[in-house]
C-alpha cells in the first residue's frame, strides 16, 4: 500500500493529501518561482494528478496564469503557494515541498533554471544544476 502525506497552507484554510512518491522533487530557481514566494529559489515535488486530492479549502484556492503553459494555486487567505500546474506535463501536479507536513522523506535530486538563479545566494550541495533555453538542459 502507498504511503499517503498531508500538507496544507501557513493558515490551514487549505488542506490535501497526496499518495505515493514523486515522479521528481527538484529545487526551481526560474523567475517565476522566486517571485510567487519571495524566496531565491523553491522546492517542488511533481506528483501524478490522480494521487492529489484536496480534504479542505477548496473555495479557498485561487488559480493564477502565470504564464502560457502554466497556473499556479495559492491559498487566497494567507497567499501561500501550494500547487502548480503545467501543460508541459500535464498529467502532474507540483506540490511546494515546503507545504508538506515534516515526514515526507522528498529529497530534491537536481536544480533547475540554474542559469536563472539569483547572485546573492551560494549552493554547495552536490546536486546536478540544469539550465539553457528550457531550464532542464545538462550544464
Amino acid at each position: 500500500m502507498a504511503e499517503t502525506h498531508g500538507g496544507g497552507c501557513l493558515c490551514g484554510a487549505v488542506r490535501f493529501e497526496v499518495e505515493g512518491t514523486p515522479e521528481f522533487a527538484v529545487h526551481c530557481h526560474c523567475s517565476m518561482c522566486r517571485r510567487t514566494s519571495g524566496a531565491p529559489f523553491v522546492g517542488w515535488a511533481g506528483f501524478p494528478r490522480g494521487q492529489v486530492r484536496l480534504t479542505r479549502g477548496e473555495q479557498a484556492l485561487v488559480r493564477h496564469a502565470s504564464s502560457e503553459h502554466g497556473s499556479r494555486s495559492f491559498c487566497g487567505r494567507c497567499g501561500a503557494s501550494i500547487f502548480c500546474d503545467s501543460t508541459e506535463h500535464p498529467d502532474v501536479t507540483d506540490i511546494a515541498l515546503g507545504c508538506l507536513d515534516p515526514g515526507h522523506g522528498v529529497r530534491p535530486g537536481a536544480h533547475v533554471f540554474w542559469d536563472d538563479r539569483v547572485d546573492w545566494v551560494e549552493l554547495g550541495d552536490a546536486l546536478p544544476r540544469l539550465g539553457g533555453k528550457t531550464g532542464l538542459e545538462p550544464r
